[in-house]
């Protein structure tokens, strides 16, 4: 059986992902308490339901700190699973409560929306890094929807998956990240009038920045930098590694570094790339 668990903050898409999930065909599971998880699963096995998807979160109150207990009788019994959290910037939950006005499911008369918020976030403190994190903070849904279906894609059990996520610093750090470069420093095409609407993607701003010895010098220190210690992280049983690139606006610099590095590493392990300003 092949088990996909979603946890998150509320607001942070869950929903979206979920209904992802079931439109590729997953048997989709919301708001599961804790307790109930290896039940449900070894059940479903024994009814050979091949492809199975459950939310949990704090709707299901107490007991989630029990989840790391729970993913150990998982592999005892010889069920893998992958497990996914979605999360997003304070402000930008604020945010979508706002327009959305739905009531969040720890708010009640006696606590605001932000303390609602804060509350949650302590509570799933514990499971936050259990496994691949997804930073929704300005992404579209039809962004979150495709880099899910990436999540979907790379199944566990075959080694680490590396991803290099490019991002722009004027719309802040990606809670994802498990390494930060900042690109800031390397010349920019972005002051070059032909070249400013495009992006690191194209032919004329990779001959840019490829004729700059800048680039090419930061190019192979992330390089060497990743590659000296992409062993350590495989050791330490990761599933996923996020390498976050970061220039000014996330369209150029950061953008080509991403693709390149992630051609290089191809061989090495099973790459993935995301460019979170194009895509937001």
């Amino acid at each position: 059986m092949e088990l996909i668990l979603i946890s998150g903050m509320s607001g942070s898409g869950k929903s979206v992902a979920l209904n992802l999930l079931e439109d590729a065909g997953y048997y989709c599971v919301d708001n599961l308490p804790v307790v109930m998880l290896t039940v449900l699963a070894n059940m479903l096995k024994e009814e050979k339901v091949r492809k199975v998807a459950v939310a949990i979160d704090a709707r299901s109150g107490g007991g989630i700190e029990l989840l790391p207990e729970k993913l150990a009788r998982l592999n005892e019994a010889g069920i893998r699973y992958n497990f996914l959290f979605l999360h997003a910037s304070e402000e930008t939950l604020l945010k979508r409560y706002s327009e959305s006005r739905r009531r969040h499911p720890l708010g009640n008369e006696n606590r605001s929306l932000a303390e609602a918020i804060r509350l949650e976030k302590e509570m799933l403190a514990p499971i936050s890094n259990l496994g691949h994190r997804i930073d929704t903070s300005d992404l579209k849904a039809n962004a979150l929807r495709e880099w899910v279906r990436q999540f979907i894609d790379a199944q566990p059990g075959q080694g680490l998956t590396l991803m290099f996520e490019s991002f722009g610093f004027k719309h802040g750090l990606p809670l994802d990240a498990d390494l930060v470069f900042d690109v800031r420093c390397l010349p920019n095409p972005h002051y070059d009038p032909a070249l400013r609407p495009q992006t690191g993607r194209d032919q004329a701003v990779i001959d840019f920045l490829e004729g700059e010895p800048e680039v090419l010098r930061m190019r192979e220190d992330i390089s060497r930098f990743v590659a000296n210690w992409l062993p350590c992280y495989v050791r330490d049983n990761r599933n996923y590694l996020t390498v976050a690139i970061g220039c000014t606006g996330g369209q150029h610099r950061s953008v080509y570094l991403a693709e390149t590095l992630a051609r290089q590493f191809a061989g090495q392990a099973r790459v993935l790339v995301r460019h979170r300003t194009l895509a937001g």
